[in-house]
């Protein structure tokens, strides 16, 4: 299955409405994007990146619904979503809210593998071999921020210009709570709740992911 960049599906999805199936027949890239993504290895390595290159998970196919989304992953080599021409590598992006329904952004850490120095919304992370995608949701949101949703919606999976795949959930938290940085962010504010009166560094990718969960209800 090859996908177009865009939105494959949109919820939202409580997370006991998403399902998920991997393969066990290992991705082949061929040897063109194994050679790049060697490079890809290589070149964190030269900037003093972490470099450990495990197995995450790609998208083979999905089927959705009012009732439920269900995804089938098979493993994959992670350094290849590194490439432009990602192979459909799939992240879980969880985009976080508080009880006054400002948006949590951090800037990411200029060591990071990807996105480096660039602001982002929520936490996210690769998909881990035999992992849940809505897991993955809640995992990098713990390791990230140091804390746990009191509300958890799956708002939509979209396919990057990249060809990344995206899982993309809506956390809320509960009145009072605090987030606890980590290193993976050398900075982070709340927006406002309106997406009008975010600052000059929240580029177009974030309002328009924004304006999707609005879209898809999620106030």
């Amino acid at each position: 299955m090859s996908l177009q960049p865009g939105i494959l599906a949109r919820g939202p999805w409580t997370p006991s409405q998403v399902a998920y199936r991997w393969g066990e027949e290992f991705f082949d890239p061929g040897p063109a994007l194994t050679s790049e993504a060697d490079a890809a290895i290589e070149a964190l390595r030269e900037r003093g990146s972490p470099s450990h290159d495990g197995v995450s998970g790609r998208l083979v196919g999905f089927s959705h619904s009012a009732a439920g989304l269900e995804l089938e992953i098979q493993p994959v080599r992670w350094s290849l979503r590194l490439l432009d021409g990602a192979c459909q590598s799939m992240a879980a992006l969880c985009i976080t809210r508080d009880a006054q329904g400002r948006w949590l952004a951090g800037r990411r850490a200029p060591w990071l593998a990807s996105w480096a120095g660039r602001w982002a919304l929520g936490a996210g992370g690769a998909v881990d071999l035999a992992e849940s995608p809505v897991h993955t949701l809640t995992r990098e949101l713990d390791e990230e921020w140091g804390v746990a949703p009191e509300s958890l919606s799956i708002e939509a999976l979209v396919c990057l210009p990249t060809g990344l795949v995206l899982l993309v959930g809506q956390a809320r938290l509960a009145e009072g709570v605090e987030v606890v940085r980590e290193d993976e962010h050398d900075a982070h504010a709340w927006w406002p709740a309106e997406i009008a009166d975010w600052p000059e560094e929240a580029d177009e990718p974030l309002r328009r992911m924004a304006s999707l969960l609005i879209a898809s209800g999620g106030k």
